[in-house]
């Protein structure tokens, strides 16, 4: 029986190491090691064995059961590795390369004009110390309106169209949202940012669209002032058109902030002189902002007689249009190939 077993072991061996393909190697693995296997039958022979021949052969037949499959493996491993170095040689594709018979250079790609404003503004606050957060297009009413001092009835809601969802739910009509958000999770101070889209069940033309972009940002401290504000404001603006803005504040409401305030630039078209894009005013209205009103503060368990901070809404949608002179809103939601070329 020791002879036998060493047979099958060295014959096994030879027959493994010489085959060419992996059905080979399961080929000998089933008649050696199947059900009905040569080492299997020796297994199952034990018990006409004596006492001190059975546990002997038992044990041997183990050990080389275990050296033929390492051996079974490595080899369909050797095998495998072949095949794909093979496969690559063989049919190797340069994707980089033209198509056949194309005589042009493979057209690039372009990143959307929003979405180059939103990375660069992300950039730009970050570097004076904001955080940039994210919060769900599908937002819960508390979010969008009551933290933000907007109850139910409250006038203010007539001013933002909405989509409303048969479960109460909307799709957020600002990213004011994403502000809550954040104070609910952080200690102040603390400065954040809330880029996203942002959804009005209105009528389109020329300066209006139902889907568009946001950034809309704050920043919680102590003794915060309006100061505070237009600093920021400024150093955001100077950053984005490449030059010193001139701004000013205009009385305004918002619920959420208090005071509240609608900042102008002057006009980059006629540098302030008036023209068509500023109905001959010399300013052109951009943001909405303000002092975080002490009822936000309190929505996101933060006391207002401790701490206070700014607030600000950003349409990219309306700095794309004045940094590159664009005149129909329309445009970046067309899907035409020729507008998305031009950046």
């Amino acid at each position: 029986m020791k002879e036998e077993l060493e047979k099958i072991k060295d014959n096994t061996l030879k027959e493994i190491s010489s085959s060419a393909a992996i059905d080979d190697i399961e080929a000998i693995r089933v008649r050696v090691l199947g059900r009905k296997g040569e080492l299997t039958a020796i297994l199952r022979s034990l018990g006409k064995l004596s006492h001190e021949e059975r546990s002997e052969t038992g044990k041997r037949s183990n050990e080389i059961k275990a050296e033929l499959e390492d051996a079974i493996e490595k080899r369909k491993s050797e095998l495998g590795s072949a095949a794909i170095s093979k496969l690559i040689q063989s049919e190797w594709i340069d994707l980089t390369l033209n198509s056949p018979g194309s005589t042009s250079l493979r057209a690039h790609g372009h990143i959307h004009p929003i979405s180059q404003m939103q990375y660069e503004i992300e950039d730009i606050f970050s570097s004076m110390g904001f955080e940039v957060l994210d919060g769900p297009e599908p937002e819960l009413e508390y979010y969008n309106f009551e933290a933000l001092n907007i109850p139910k009835h409250h006038p203010a809601r007539d001013m933002q169209d909405t989509f409303w969802t048969e479960d109460g739910n909307l799709l957020r009509t600002h990213t004011s949202a994403i502000q809550i958000r954040g104070m609910e999770k952080k200690e102040p101070p603390f400065r954040i940012v809330g880029p996203g889209r942002v959804f009005r069940y209105e009528s389109t033309d020329a300066s209006h669209e139902n889907t568009f972009y946001q950034v809309e940002g704050m920043m919680i401290d102590k003794n915060i002032s309006v100061a505070n504000l237009i600093f920021v404001m400024k150093e955001l603006l100077r950053e984005v058109f490449r030059q010193d803005v001139k701004v000013r504040l205009r009385p305004g409401y918002f619920p959420f902030v208090e005071p509240g305030f609608e900042l102008d630039i002057s006009c980059l078209i006629c540098g302030g002189k008036g023209c068509g894009v500023c109905k001959q005013s010399g300013w052109v209205e951009l943001l909405p902002c303000g002092l975080v009103h002490p009822n936000v503060l309190k929505f996101g368990g933060i006391d207002p007689d401790k701490w206070s901070g700014f607030a600000f809404g950003l349409g990219l949608n309306r700095l794309v249009m004045m940094r590159y002179g664009i005149t129909d809103i329309r445009h970046f939601l067309s899907g035409d190939i020729r507008f998305l070329n031009q950046f």
